[in-house]
């Protein structure tokens, strides 16, 4: 029983070392954070259940791989994909504007980069796996179709060569290279303007100067500091509204009218989706202190913010990101460094 117990006991230290990087995986073909964990501890105990069907002949990697693939697979013949505002409707004016939700299942959801980038002391690879967790690639990696979808995260993301893919998928070579064909030319369709942020890895110092002015400007709610921030094309988005705002009198004409009660907010930094962000709190009048009130996810391109995404379900998100559900007055002070 001893050695049956060790033998376990491995498996499972074996399998786990392999969570970040499936959950990555997983987040990328579904665009949801909590089907990604899902798919990922399903993936987990189908493999514990079948290990002694595992024959070696690859390895435990591309085994755990081809499981989480069909998990996913399976995951998406519902065939919703996940979206941003932007790409369900068009802008609003401020003067039209009006909050209403759409159900979770219909966002593209935000994820803790802790949770989904394997550490590695390669540069490039790094660079890479953070580019391609960012919002406007997930949401492009939506339009395409399921199985393209693996194709082109395997290839062009994980590096896989396409025999490697081929044999995961049960297809040829030849497939393969066609649908990475397709799923680039489609990708290239889905480029918009704006959205592709270009924050270096690390942040350079004009960047992390950047954000420091933002913070200043957004905890005192200065409107005139903040419009220096934002590119004058920005794009504000607050899911699970459908609402989305272009430009910056939109964006702190929000601020100043419907979104006035987030005076006086204050921000913890969190690293989300390869880009800096933060854990906003506004104050809570009745329990005193701060209230959680969105994750925001900042996209930054040539010294401007040029993305500013709100995600507003706290219940949700401040959990998966480790975050407090409340903030006492006294953390006024709370570490504000990036």
């Amino acid at each position: 029983m001893s050695d049956g117990t060790a033998t376990t006991t491995d498996l499972d230290v074996r399998l786990e070392k392999h969570r970040v990087e499936l959950t990555g995986y997983c987040y990328r073909m579904l665009g949801s954070s909590f089907e990604a964990e899902d798919a990922v501890q399903d993936t987990m105990v189908r493999a514990w259940r079948s290990y002694d069907k595992f024959e070696g002949r690859s390895s435990l990697r591309s085994w755990l791989y081809r499981i989480a693939t069909n998990v996913c697979l399976d995951m998406l013949t519902a065939g919703n994909k996940r979206a941003r505002p932007m790409d369900l409707t068009e802008s609003t004016p401020l003067a039209q504007a009006a909050l209403s939700p759409r159900p979770d299942n219909t966002w593209l959801e935000p994820m803790p980069d802790s949770r989904v980038l394997p550490t590695t002391d390669d540069p490039a690879e790094a660079a890479i796996a953070k580019e391609s967790v960012r919002l406007a690639f997930m949401a492009a990696l939506q339009q395409l179709p399921p199985k393209q979808r693996a194709v082109l995260i395997l290839r062009e993301v994980l590096a896989w060569k396409a025999s490697e893919v081929a044999e995961l998928l049960g297809t040829t070579v030849a497939s393969v290279n066609s649908a990475l064909q397709r799923a680039r030319a489609t990708l290239a369709e889905q480029q918009r303007p704006g959205t592709d942020a270009a924050a270096s890895d690390p942040l350079d110092e004009e960047q992390q100067r950047l954000l420091e002015r933002y913070v200043a400007a957004f905890e005192g709610y200065d409107m005139t500091a903040l419009t220096a921030l934002l590119h004058e094309d920005a794009i504000m988005t607050m899911p699970p509204f459908d609402l989305w705002l272009t430009g910056v009198q939109d964006i702190t004409g929000f601020m100043t009218t419907l979104g006035a009660p987030c005076a006086g907010s204050r921000l913890v930094p969190v690293q989300v989706n390869g880009l800096p962000g933060f854990a906003q709190y506004k104050p809570d009048p009745e329990a005193g202190g701060f209230t959680p009130w969105a994750v925001q996810v900042l996209e930054i391109s040539e010294g401007r913010i040029t993305g500013f995404h709100c995600f507003l379900d706290t219940k949700r998100w401040f959990p998966l990101f480790d975050l407090p559900l409340h903030l006492e007055a006294e953390a006024d002070q709370v570490e504000e460094g990036v």
